[in-house]
């Protein structure tokens, strides 16, 4: 029987990264549907719960992407309330590669320091990855803050933490590189999660910082997140300071990935969000 993957997005197309993973990750066919919502996705996932007979219904999964985290959970939570005793199929979010990149990222952080008691900060950190890194910093006992262009972005994404995670991240208002160098100037782990293509500390702002010891930058796009470091570092030492770059913590991720669309597919009752997508990262960073 054909392992089958709805894409279910919450944006007009549907990613085509997320597809290609899909295919790479175990399914046969990948059928991606765009501009999904709460109220549109009915039909769609009462054709997947009523297809099949309990016993092949491990066969058709679903995946849950986009690039807007908050509409994405939306989706998410929505599919699964049509899940009934009998009649449910394995579902994962992952939107805007939310989770398996920021568990990915943190999962490096984990196998190289100490998190716990630590001052992290997650620079431009109100995106999707951005907000899940924090949420996983947290979770590992690191004192989080998060920072935005705006304060009322920051507030959002923190409350947005706090309603569906339990925990407190910081906001910080950081407007350009000099107020985002004051931000991290007591931190002792940074992960810049900011748009591609966009400096957001040059490397004087954080080579000669005596507190750091851990950076992650996200955006494998020139000019890096961070100047000073590489695409490629993978826990390199830089000026006393751990560095892991997109590419270096990438493969990882891009393993995390495929490795949660195979999971979907090994029974009907897979729900992969946050925090199974993080244990299953660390578990894998530890043995990569």
């Amino acid at each position: 029987m054909k392992k089958l993957l709805f894409q279910f997005d919450t944006d007009t197309y549907p990613s085509v990264f997320d597809t290609v993973v899909g295919y790479d990750g175990g399914a046969d066919h990948v059928i991606g549907h765009g501009g999904l919502t709460p109220d549109n996705v009915t039909a769609l996932v009462e054709g997947a719960i009523f297809t099949r007979a309990p016993k092949d219904k491990k066969n058709t999964a679903i995946f849950v992407g986009g690039s807007d985290i908050v509409a994405g959970q939306a989706l998410y939570t929505a599919v699964q309330k049509h899940f009934f005793h009998g009649f449910q199929v394995s579902v994962m979010l992952d939107s805007n590669g939310s989770n398996t990149t920021a568990a990915a990222a943190v999962a490096k952080l984990v196998i190289s320091g100490t998190l716990a008691g630590k001052k992290a900060v997650v620079l431009a950190g109100t995106g999707p990855v951005g907000q899940r890194a924090a949420v996983m910093l947290a979770s590992e006992g690191a004192e989080v803050s998060l920072t935005g262009r705006t304060m009322a972005r920051a507030v959002q994404a923190c409350d947005n933490m706090k309603a569906r995670f339990g925990v407190d991240i910081t906001p910080i208002e950081a407007v350009d590189n000099d107020a985002r160098a004051n931000a991290i100037a007591h931190a002792n782990i940074v992960i810049a999660t900011g748009a591609a293509g966009i400096e957001l500390l040059t490397a004087e702002q954080w080579q000669n910082n005596p507190n750091l010891e851990m950076i992650v930058d996200a955006n494998a796009t020139p000019p890096l997140g961070i100047g000073g470091t590489d695409m490629m570092d993978k826990g390199i030492d830089r000026h006393g300071k751990i560095v892991w770059g997109a590419i270096g913590f990438g493969a990882l991720k891009l393993a995390l990935h495929r490795a949660c669309i195979a999971q979907l597919f090994t029974d009907n009752k897979q729900v992969l969000d946050a925090e199974n997508i993080f244990a299953l990262a660390k578990e894998m960073a530890q043995s990569a």
